[in-house]
């Protein structure tokens, strides 16, 4: 291609999302930015909410919703919230299988996570975007030309913090009550079918993920499903508190034995063969584990123990683990 039908082609590129974002800022200025309309319409409210990003004015009733990462994702439909418009993971299309179908039908897919399509976006006309700055903290900018933008600082470990901030920006903080005293009724639930506090607390449980490109990740105390765990009083292995930034530690397929324990669940991103999975579950050293003699290693979803990050997630979570741990 010549180098000036190349400019050319990059100018109209820019110019078309200047001009998305110029109409999605009209459009959420139509929809009423102040603190009310004359006649006090509701819709044309808004009040302010601390982000990672400073001070935010959104709307109290937003009513176009996207959401940029799996964990706002769960977040807006725990609290009866469907959003508009939704970003994917990079591994797979579609939204979580574990997400009710009924609810995720007719979100408009918006990109990959931490990678999203800012004119289709754009073109969504959105009055409110949630997501992190961890993902999208280097498009700020251009989001807030779009709509009003709530960023939490991070994700995973984080996550009952984010919801609640979640909550605030969608003014559903009465939701979110009921939602965090369900948690914590299902949690004293499930301890209690495992054995109660005190069994709970004497079994160990180890988590590993194999990820397609990446080392064998032993999973730390500082993650989404490490606060699970904690909450449920679960022992956790000596080996997890060297969990770099207590995420995880990482081995190779043949220091692999390090992640022993009572019980060990499993999960894959990726390939199961590119991650090593199945080469790696079928050597000595994974057979020789505590766990894989007892008949203890689970394998779960890894979009929903690892990437679901929100309390439907950890709902469907708490009722496998029981299962498997009382099966």
């Amino acid at each position: 291609m010549a180098p000036s039908v190349r400019r050319r082609g990059l100018a109209l590129g820019a110019l078309s999302l200047a001009g998305a974002l110029t109409l999605a800022a009209c459009g959420s200025s139509d929809s009423g930015s102040g603190t009310g309309s004359k006649d006090g319409g509701s819709a044309a409210k808004t009040h302010t909410v601390k982000t990672a990003m400073g001070d935010v004015e959104v709307p109290v009733d937003p009513k176009r919703v996207v959401v940029l990462d799996t964990g706002e994702l769960d977040s807006a439909l725990t609290l009866g919230v469907q959003p508009v418009g939704a970003t994917h993971s990079a591994s797979e299309d579609g939204f979580p299988s574990y997400l009710p179908a009924d609810r995720t039908k007719g979100i408009k897919e918006v990109g990959e996570l931490a990678n999203p399509n800012l004119e289709t976006v754009a073109s969504l006309k959105p009055d409110l975007i949630l997501t992190s700055k961890v993902r999208d903290g280097d498009r700020y900018e251009q989001l807030k030309a779009i709509a009003p933008t709530v960023m939490t600082e991070s994700t995973g470990s984080a996550w009952k913090e984010n919801f609640q901030l979640h909550a605030e920006a969608l003014g559903k903080q009465a939701e979110a009550k009921k939602a965090v005293a369900e948690y914590d009724a299902h949690v004293a639930k499930v301890t209690e079918a495992v054995g109660g506090k005190e069994k709970a607390a004497a079994t160990e449980v180890n988590f590993v993920r194999f990820v397609e490109g990446a080392d064998i990740r032993i999973y730390g105390k500082q993650n989404y499903i490490g606060s699970i765990l904690a909450d449920l009083g679960m022992g956790r292995p000596a080996i997890t508190d060297k969990a770099k930034d207590g995420f995880s530690y990482d081995v190779s397929p043949e220091k692999v034995d390090l992640a022993d324990a009572d019980v060990v669940f499993t999960s894959t991103y990726g390939d199961p063969a590119k991650a090593g999975t199945t080469k790696t579950m079928n050597s000595g050293l994974w057979k020789g584990l505590k766990a894989s003699k007892d008949g203890k290693v689970f394998k779960v979803d890894d979009r929903l123990w690892i990437a679901g990050i929100g309390y439907t997630a950890a709902d469907k979570i708490l009722d496998e683990f029981q299962a498997k741990m009382t099966g």
